[in-house]
């Protein structure tokens, strides 16, 4: 009994409703790449594998790193963490983040070797340094000594890898070449991912306040978080209609369009949240609508 709690106690940590949003970028990718026939199933199997790996070492190193700094504490108002309730404790956190990052570092390094060896050296190198910043990026979002996540530059960074590179990166993986087409999409997933992080930073900003989190949100205070809020609405729309430029065909206009449906609702909701606790169910309509755009976007690109 007490193994089968300890194991619940590592799944709820790895917060298994955050890796389909992880994917979107990468399948908006893969979608691209099959378009124009340089898809290859097994790298896509490898990106998903390290895409997963990194979505995971992100949430243990954030469990690790805001229950050992005290962010995660009794006045947060979303679902409880595992060092906070002492289901992991801090030492047992910190090997399973090392593990984790090994077996992601090997999925990496797997996955550039088979994409790049031995005709795209230079592009491998590339990888290489992406890679690693990728690992780090998750890794020090909340942990150690100057953690960015506590000096407002988590939603340029969830922009910069959910979005560009997620997107890009992975059609780049495929095709070795860089495509414009493939910005639109990137911002799409980009504005709608760090959508769900303000969402997330306008829910705690009573516990980070507290804990001298400093996030874009608690920056601009609630009233302009949402504004703020409205505008990545706003930008991925608008990335939307311009990744919809390049079909002369009605159809993927109305897939999309029957997609974002309850995106566009969710951001006239959003403005109307008083309580804090009410910002949490929509973290959910946005991660979920986020992976169905994402499919709808790939469908779309690879029939149409």
């Amino acid at each position: 009994m007490a193994t089968l709690s300890k194991l619940k106690a590592w799944i709820s940590a790895m917060r298994l409703r955050t890796l389909p949003l992880s994917l979107s970028g990468v399948i908006v990718g893969a979608g691209l790449a099959k378009s124009n026939g340089s898809f290859d199933l097994l790298v896509f199997l490898l990106i998903i594998l390290a895409t997963l790996g990194l979505q995971i070492l992100s949430n243990l190193a954030n469990d690790y790193g805001d229950g050992v700094k005290g962010t995660d504490n009794d006045s947060r108002i979303g679902p409880d963490r595992a060092v906070q309730l002492g289901a992991i404790s801090p030492n047992q956190m910190f090997r399973g983040i090392v593990f984790c990052a090994f077996i992601t570092a090997v999925c990496i390094i797997t996955l550039i070797y088979l994409a790049c060896y031995p005709d795209h050296m230079q592009l491998a190198l590339l990888y290489v340094f992406l890679g690693s910043a990728a690992l780090v990026a998750a890794i020090r979002y909340t942990m150690g000594q100057n953690p960015y996540g506590y000096k407002a530059f988590g939603d340029l960074m969830v922009f910069v890898f959910f979005g560009l590179v997620s997107v890009m990166g992975s059609y780049l993986l495929f095709a070795k070449h860089i495509d414009i087409v493939a910005l639109a999409p990137a911002c799409v997933i980009g504005f709608l991912s760090v959508s769900v992080l303000n969402l997330n930073n306008m829910r705690d900003m009573n516990s980070d306040r507290t804990s001298n989190k400093r996030t874009v949100a608690l920056l601009l205070g609630l009233t302009w978080s949402k504004r703020y809020h409205a505008a990545l609405g706003f930008a991925s729309l608008l990335s939307v209609g311009l990744f919809l430029l390049r079909f002369d065909s009605i159809w993927p206009y109305i897939i999309v369009l029957v997609v974002i449906s309850p995106l566009i609702r969710h951001y006239y909701l959003t403005m109307l949240i008083v309580n804090s606790k009410d910002f949490d169910p929509q973290l959910k309509v946005v991660a979920l609508s986020t992976f169905a755009l994402a499919l709808s976007m790939a469908f779309s690109v690879i029939y149409f």
